[in-house]
């Protein structure tokens, strides 16, 4: 199946239980080759922010956390390569994924994959807060006249994810061998992706690679952070390559490869650095980190976080080979208004710095 190719993927499954449709929510988990040895409800709980522990062992009692196929207890040690999967009951229709008319751009499109330039503010899957209104509803408005479509098949849909605030290419598959295919260069990291990004600081190095893994803050759930080797058993390994693209004044535009695909990750490696992404609320980017304190600059900044109210990040490239045909497919994304007017204004506010 094509989840067993992702280090990380969650869906929705209508089952039939008591003679009414019942929706479950299950989640997939491939641990990483250098994973240590840790409680099943221990990583689960690091890794998924919204539910307790006390729920995840009572998933485990019913029977219903499996390791390599296998029903576990929840002190079972999990172990680097163990597949996981839970599975949680919600109430029906709750994250049911129904046609909305959502307008979106579409890059490219045939038989098997579709791709999208995702605009910002657009949620991608249904969740908690966010059950409908998703980029998901709107790709099942786009393919609700296709013979045999189904938006709630767990074999089709998303290949990949990006936050709800960062705008840029996501990838679909249209049918369950495409899914697989392109979830197994993704597991691989045979994928190209290119991010561009605003950060705070100038960045004295030209380019350079962040190695660092990742875990859930201990003290934040919703915020991820770098722990060094050997200090947090559930930290994922991840790596980011950077390259300066224009340094302005205060701010960097950078130019990111991901190596690896971690929740938050060039969030989390940029501030880890000491260069945060430009407004990302979520780790402190929308104060003033760098600068002056006159009134003028205060107004100047807070008048570029009026224009892009959101982390400024954009997945502009991805790069993989077509599921059907085999060939090498590379695609590049036009930033959106809001993050080329804010990299706009910043280029302007340093040219008059240096005039004076």
């Amino acid at each position: 199946m094509a989840e067993e190719f992702s280090e990380e993927f969650e869906e929705d499954e209508i089952e039939e239980v008591g003679g009414k449709q019942e929706l479950f929510e299950h989640f997939r988990f491939v641990l990483d080759k250098g994973q240590a040895i840790t409680r099943v409800d221990k990583y689960l709980v690091n890794c998924m922010a919204n539910t307790s522990r006390n729920r995840i062992q009572d998933a485990a009692d019913s029977g219903n956390i499996l390791v390599n196929g296998k029903p576990v207890k929840s002190n079972y040690k999990a172990k680097p390569l163990d597949v996981i999967s839970i599975v949680l009951a919600y109430p029906p229709n709750e994250f049911e994924i129904i046609p909305q008319e959502i307008p979106i751009n579409i890059v490219y499109e045939d038989d098997d994959i579709l791709l999208i330039n995702k605009q910002p503010n657009l949620v991608v899957h249904p969740g908690f807060g966010n059950f409908d209104g998703t980029l998901l509803n709107a790709v099942a408005w786009h393919l609700k006249d296709v013979p045999g479509f189904d938006a709630n098949d767990s074999r089709i849909g998303l290949v990949h994810r990006i936050d709800k605030d960062t705008s840029g290419l996501i990838l679909i598959a249209k049918t369950p061998e495409a899914k697989m295919l392109l979830g197994k260069q993704f597991f691989d990291k045979t994928t190209q992706r290119r991010y561009h990004a605003l950060v705070w600081g100038n960045m004295k190095e030209d380019e350079g690679t962040i190695v660092g893994a990742l875990a859930r803050d201990p003290r934040d759930r919703m915020q991820f952070t770098v722990f060094p080797d050997g200090e947090n058993p559930l930290a994922k390994h991840a790596v980011t390559h950077y390259k300066v693209i224009e340094r302005m004044a205060y701010v960097t535009l950078v130019e990111c490869r991901l190596e690896t695909g971690r929740t938050h990750q060039i969030r989390v490696h940029m501030k880890h650095i000491g260069h945060t992404l430009f407004n990302d609320e979520r780790y402190g980017g929308h104060i003033i980190l760098k600068g002056n304190t006159t009134a003028m600059y205060k107004a100047f900044v807070k008048n570029c976080f009026y224009i892009c109210p959101r982390q400024a990040l954009h997945a502009k490239t991805l790069g993989f080979v077509h599921p059907r045909t085999g060939e090498f497919m590379h695609f590049e994304s036009e930033l959106p208004d809001d993050m080329q007017e804010l990299i706009d204004k910043w280029r302007n506010y340093a040219k008059v710095l240096s005039e004076q």
